[in-house]
Order: C-alpha cells, then sequence, then structure tokens
C-alpha cells in the first residue's frame, strides 16, 4: 500500500531530524543524537521528550498540535527553512512520529533510533523479540489483543497510560486466559524502571507509572471451552459457538472453504456483502493485521451483532455498514476481493460487484436455493471461474446409534475477475437478464415476508 504525499502547499523545514530519546533522557543519547538537538533552531515534541532536554538544547520549543495528524503541515510550513530536530519516543520508526512525519512530507525524514521499548522489555525479561507479538493501544483498540491470545505465544502490549495494564487484565479473564503471568515494565531504562508481577486473574495493583509496557505469557485456564469461552485457532473455520448470531451464520466448513476461495493477503480490503454475523469479515481480517474489510447489512440488530462480533474476535477496526445492497455500495472504496452470502437475487446486485472489482479481484457467491444457483450457473457460463457443491454432514444420535443428518448443499462460484474482455465486467446478456428477472420474480415471496433482500433469512444454512 502506498502512503499519502505532502501537499503541493506545504514547505518542508530545511532539515529535519527525529531523534530517539528513552526514559534516560540526554545521558543515553549518542553523541550524534545530541548534535542534532544541540544544532536545531527549532524543537518539536510532547512535553515529556522536550522536558529531558538540557539548556544546551537552545532551540525554540514547539509543543505537538492537537489533533496531530491534521496539524503537522501547518506547523511544519510554519518553520519552513529552519533546522527541526523532533525528539521522539525510543525508536520513532516503531508505532512512532516517523511515519506521520513520511506521510506528510512526502520524503523519508532523517531518524535518529534510540532503543525501542519492547528492545529494552525483551532485554530485561529475557524474551527472544522476534518470538514476540506486539500490540500498541496507544490510539488504537486493546481488542486487537484478541485476535493474538494462544497458550504459549508472549505478548508486548505498548501502553497508553496507567489505567492499560487493568485493562489488559480484564480482557484476558473475559477471554478465558486468566491464569496468564503478567508483568508491567515502567520506566524502562531510566532511573525509575521498575518491574510489577502478577496474573490477568488476581491483578489488583493499582495504577503506575503512565510510562510503562505490558508483558503477557498466555496461559489458557483451566478448563477453558468448557466454560464457555470456545478455543480460537490461528486459521479460517472458528468454532460457530464462537459468534453472536440469530442463524444467519455461514457455518465452519462451509466458511473455511470460502475463505480458502477468497484468499485474503496483507493490506487488502474485502466486501462482505450480506453480513449476517459478519464471520467471513471477521475472518477475513484475523488472515493478517493489514487485512480491511466493509461488511454491509440491511438489519439495524445484525449490524450491532456483527459490530460485537469483530470486537470480541480482535477484529474492531472491521467496518459496519447498515443498508440494502447494491444502494449502499456505491461508496464504499474499491474492493479486492468480494463476498457475497446472501440477497443474490436483488435486482443489480451481481453487476455492481462485478464492476466494483479491479483486474485480478475475486468473487465468491454462496447459496443454497435454486434461483440463485441458476443465476450463478449463468454467470460462470460466462465469466469461467470455479462452480463447486460443498456438502457437510454430522454424525448425530439414531436411537442407540449414530448417524449422518446432511446439511443443505452449498453452492458457491469464485471467479477471479480478467483483465480485459467480456469477463472484465461487460454488461450482462439478454439471457442473463432474463434469468435475474425470474429469479427476483418466483423469490418475491420472501421478500414480502422479511424485511431483507436476503436468502438466508429464509435458508439458515446460507450463512
Amino acid at each position: 500500500m502506498t502512503s499519502p504525499t505532502a501537499p503541493r502547499d506545504v514547505a518542508a523545514p530545511s532539515a529535519l531530524t527525529v531523534v530517539g530519546i528513552g526514559a534516560d533522557g540526554w545521558a543515553g543519547l549518542p553523541e550524534l543524537s545530541r548534535e542534532a538537538l544541540r544544532g536545531a533552531e527549532v524543537l518539536i515534541g510532547g512535553a515529556r521528550q522536550l522536558a529531558l532536554l538540557p539548556a544546551v538544547c537552545a532551540g525554540e520549543r514547539v509543543p505537538w498540535p492537537s489533533p496531530l495528524r491534521t496539524g503537522v503541515p501547518g506547523l511544519l510550513a510554519a518553520h519552513a527553512g529552519r533546522r527541526v530536530a523532533v525528539p521522539a519516543s525510543g525508536d520513532p520508526t516503531f508505532y512512532g512520529i516517523a511515519r506521520t512525519l513520511r506521510e506528510v512530507l512526502g520524503t523519508v525524514p532523517r531518524v535518529l533510533p534510540h532503543p525501542s521499548s519492547v528492545a529494552y522489555a525483551c532485554a530485561r525479561l529475557g524474551w527472544a523479540q522476534e518470538e514476540c507479538e506486539v500490540v500498541s493501544a496507544v490510539g488504537r483498540p486493546l481488542a486487537r489483543l484478541s485476535a493474538l491470545l494462544h497458550h504459549g505465544r508472549r505478548l508486548l502490549v505498548l501502553s497508553a497510560g496507567a489505567h492499560t495494564p487493568g485493562e489488559v487484565g480484564a480482557l484476558l479473564r473475559e477471554r478465558g486466559f486468566g491464569a496468564s503471568p503478567v508483568r508491567v515494565l515502567e520506566q524502562l531504562g531510566g532511573d525509575g524502571e521498575r518491574v510489577v508481577e502478577g496474573t490477568a486473574l488476581t491483578w489488583s495493583a493499582p495504577p503506575g507509572d503512565p510510562l510503562n509496557v505490558v508483558a503477557v505469557e498466555c496461559v489458557r485456564d483451566p478448563g477453558y471451552g468448557a466454560s464457555g469461552v470456545p478455543r480460537l485457532g490461528a486459521v479460517p473455520g472458528l468454532p460457530d459457538e464462537a459468534y453472536e448470531h440469530d442463524g444467519q451464520l455461514t457455518k465452519r466448513h462451509v466458511r473455511a472453504a470460502t475463505l480458502a476461495a477468497l484468499a485474503p493477503a496483507p493490506g487488502e480490503l474485502l466486501w462482505d456483502v450480506g453480513g449476517g454475523a459478519g464471520s467471513i469479515a471477521v475472518e477475513w481480517m484475523r488472515a493478517h493485521p493489514a487485512c480491511r474489510a466493509v461488511t454491509v447489512e440491511r438489519n439495524a440488530a445484525r449490524a450491532d451483532r456483527i459490530a460485537r462480533n469483530a470486537e470480541r474476535l480482535g477484529v474492531p477496526g472491521l467496518r459496519v455498514v447498515t443498508g440494502a445492497a447494491p444502494s449502499a455500495l456505491a461508496a464504499l472504496p474499491a474492493p479486492d476481493a468480494v463476498f457475497i452470502g446472501g440477497g443474490l437475487t436483488a435486482p443489480g446486485l451481481l453487476e455492481a460487484c462485478w464492476r466494483a472489482l479491479p483486474p485480478g479481484g475475486r468473487l465468491v457467491a454462496n447459496t443454497v436455493t435454486l434461483e440463485s444457483e441458476a443465476l450463478l450457473v449463468d454467470w460462470y457460463r460466462r465469466h469461467g471461474g470455479e462452480l463447486v457443491r460443498l456438502g457437510v454432514s454430522h454424525g448425530v444420535p439414531v436411537g442407540g446409534f449414530t448417524g449422518w443428518r446432511q446439511a443443505m448443499p452449498v453452492t458457491q462460484w469464485a471467479v477471479c475477475k480478467p483483465s480485459g474482455g467480456e469477463g472484465a465486467g461487460a454488461a450482462p446478456d439478454v439471457a442473463s437478464a432474463d434469468v435475474s428477472a425470474a429469479a427476483a420474480k418466483d423469490t418475491s415471496d420472501v421478500v414480502e415476508r422479511t424485511s431483507d433482500v436476503r436468502e438466508g433469512d429464509v435458508v439458515g444454512d446460507e450463512r
């Protein structure tokens, strides 16, 4: 993904250096960093970082504006042509100000890094940094931590303040990881450095220093799973009971096959049309932290439920749009992939999704009704792709024995949009229009009985 460049009318300083500084302040800086701070005409930073600089740094001291991102262009323009130094906490390239400055300026500023808080924490704990998962709670939802909770994993939470350790403990208890050892490392590298230890279940330490990192060694509680908190794996196909739903849920085995067909990749955007419980969008985003998704759901109660599922399962960034497709799709950013889990026979829906896809984009549609299946067969005939029927049977008691209970088979069409020709989104032919019109006519009673244009409202196994 590309970063935005600086506006044309923003004049950059003649020299801008970002200098990492730790809790040990001036004493912990190498000479090159000290030289950049002493020679600056303007020092821009947070109150804590500016307070760490001695009087020998004689440049004009300017605090960051609030809100920061929108105020940075004007601030830099006001000091155009001057030597500017930015003291920043730890390593400015790691969840730091260097990224914001790069995006505003459109160029990479000079950066003199200091050891990050993660480097300090791993050094104190004896942990291998490459084996730890890092989550930032600074300006980001702590709920993202939920997607990383796996027994035996080590997590480091970049704190948003003195309240963060207590919030981490509460989240761990709620997710069935109350037995996890928790250590809070404060003022790393400074004179006031200390470590507070406990477990998430018994955490009762009062708020400490706001400059802290929370270290967690994930341990599942005894009876985990039996207590009603299902075990969540790292791949698509989470247990159905992990979701709050009203029956409109793509079931586990079909969901795993659907995500495999959608093939999420870092940075890509999914449209989940007819969200139901949001399971496809949730597991798309769980595939990688950079994956993005928008789910469109007409029913307001279901839309609220999707948001709760996303929060609980560690992807609070899922965007939920309450509205009817295809009209609700008009203002959305272009997707890399589209999943249609309901409402296939809504007039213009498939056409709108197909037009929105760029060349190379993927579309996957699932259905259990003959009317929608006929529509998918026609699109498959014209655009190619892969048409499969997914059947799942579950073992169930039959008297004193065990037999198979067949779920409704799901027809799935998966296709990658080519770069040209009729497959690239030409208007459907007359035969396709006839099929769509016939399907809409045949299911008109379904639309009248429900408030949603979704086959899933009638057939619960579709989602």
